[in-house]
């Protein structure tokens, strides 16, 4: 039988059970949260975004969640700097031109700041710089994708949160925490 683990990363966590950083390093990684023998994250999450990683201890699975060709939709909520208008969010619609070529279309929202965790550490806040929160929704995955895409359009990431992959959602699940799930359909 298939495991399935939904962990929300903290901030700061390494998407990997070791660090293969510099000697010495001693940044937190997967393994000071799960204790879990033979399951691996389908995908990766930035040290410093947050949110949902799926583990699975099944390869064509785990190959399933994260291979872009699948188009699996990984939905994100993300604080931005300065007050997006609905230029920018058309122009995320229709997929931005980043230096590894155009993304696909994603669907984005502006959305009121949602009831989160407090971040460790917190946020930068400075009076004279608005920010916002959109919601969006990819369907590949490339290195630092949302953040490169709110970049190019002048509204950089604050904070980065993973709350939806395919069906599985961080619904109910504190930062540091994880708890089993099963395939969902059509995963198979």
């Amino acid at each position: 039988m298939t495991r399935i683990l939904l962990f929300n990363k903290p901030f700061g966590v390494l998407s990997q059970f070791t660090d293969k950083g510099t000697a010495g390093s001693s940044r937190p990684t997967l393994s000071n949260y799960i204790d879990v023998p033979k399951v691996y994250p389908a995908g990766r999450l930035d040290r410093d975004s947050e949110g949902l990683l799926v583990l699975t201890d099944n390869g064509q699975l785990q190959a399933r969640i994260s291979n872009p060709k699948f188009k699996l939709e990984k939905t994100y909520l993300v604080q931005v700097e300065g007050d997006v208008a609905d230029g920018v969010l058309q122009a995320l619609r229709r997929g931005v031109t980043l230096k590894d070529g155009p993304t696909r279309p994603a669907r984005v929202h502006r959305i009121d700041p949602p009831d989160l965790w407090e971040r460790d550490p917190p946020v930068r806040f400075r009076k004279s710089v608005p920010d916002c929160w959109l919601e969006i929704t990819i369907s590949e995955g490339r290195n630092r994708q949302v953040r490169r895409m709110t970049a190019h359009v002048s509204h950089p990431t604050l904070r980065l949160i993973r709350w939806r992959v395919g069906d599985w959602s961080l619904e109910g699940i504190s930062p540091g925490m994880w708890k089993q799930s099963s395939i969902s359909p059509g995963m198979m």
